[in-house]
């Protein structure tokens, strides 16, 4: 995005893209520390070269990047940025989540953000700079609300029922089918084949499909994975303090990813908002109109106006 500095935030929105770029997973705990760095050299170079322009034109890099969990790893990603970048350049390192948050509150710090695709995580900051998470720390150990969470429940409902240990469940048709399976047993070799996250957490359309149907098992899984994904939030707000003392107070709650998309009739996301206006009856949800990378881009912009305009009060 251009770096126009006499702007107000409030105009931020529409500041234009001037060029996109993709790549593969730059999340360093997966891919390891030298595929994640060519793959981010990679995107940033590929969005300079599609807008014209160089690394000596840009004033400030924003990377939201997931894996970044610790200040060890903030620091290791801004010593590859110092690599690439001129000195003048500068340079900011988030997870993922901040800039989640940041595509709901245009660049914002300030709120809640709730994601929830294939993982799950819980992240808000208050206006003075607190911050707090919950879960995303993977589903070996505990994200059970994300889209892995809700389909692991579903193929465990599958193997419960053909043994016995659980009741009978329209999934075990409707996964089998998918999948192009003919019996539950051959669904232990499929599990552990390819045991990766997305490809697991693809189900979550059958398990929605299945609750939609009238399936109570299904329709259990999607309330407690709600359920989940909600006590994730309640965790953050409480710990930050987002609604005052008597908890009355208002709050944005930024809503991220697959699970929480309201296109089914069975909308988790509802069913989450639900649970957590129990306790904050003023929050308020926002499912944002661009992607996580514009809310980063949004976030240099202020960052960079931040130390600008304090720059300019100490001259």
């Amino acid at each position: 995005m251009p770096m126009i500095i006499h702007f107000s935030h409030s105009q931020l929105q529409s500041l234009p893209i001037l060029s996109r770029a993709v790549a593969g997973c730059s999340n360093h705990n997966s891919v390891g520390e030298i595929a994640a760095r060519e793959t981010l050299e990679q995107v940033m170079a590929d969005a300079l070269s599609k807008c014209g322009s160089k690394r000596s034109s840009v004033r400030a890099v924003c990377l939201a990047v997931s894996g970044v969990n610790h200040p060890t790893d903030q620091q290791r990603i801004l010593s590859w940025l110092r690599d690439i970048f001129p000195s003048n350049v500068r340079l900011y390192v988030q997870n993922d989540a901040v800039a989640a948050l940041a595509s709901g509150t245009i660049g914002k710090l300030h709120g809640c953000v709730l994601i929830a695709g294939t993982g799950t995580i819980a992240y808000g900051f208050t206006e003075d700079g607190r911050e707090a998470r919950a879960a995303g720390a993977g589903p070996v150990l505990g994200d059970w609300g994300s889209g892995y969470g809700i389909s692991a429940q579903a193929l465990t409902a599958v193997i419960e029922a053909h043994d016995g240990r659980g009741p009978s469940t329209m999934l075990t048709s409707s996964i089998l089918q998918t999948l192009g399976l003919s019996s539950a047993e051959e669904l232990i070799g499929w599990t552990y084949a390819d045991p990766s996250w997305a490809r697991i957490a693809a189900l979550v359309p059958v398990v929605v499909s299945c609750a939609e149907a009238g399936d109570e098992v299904a329709n259990k899984i999607l309330l407690k994975s709600a359920q989940e994904l909600a006590s994730s939030v309640k965790a953050v707000v409480g710990r930050l303090g987002l609604c005052g003392q008597d908890e009355k107070g208002a709050f944005p709650l930024v809503m991220v990813g697959g699970v929480l998309e309201a296109n089914t009739k069975w909308d988790v996301g509802k069913e989450v908002i639900k649970c957590i206006s129990k306790y904050f009856p003023r929050v308020l949800p926002i499912r944002p109109k661009v992607e996580p990378a514009v809310g980063a881009a949004w976030l240099a912009w202020n960052f960079f106006m931040k130390e600008y305009n304090k720059e300019l009060c100490s001259r």
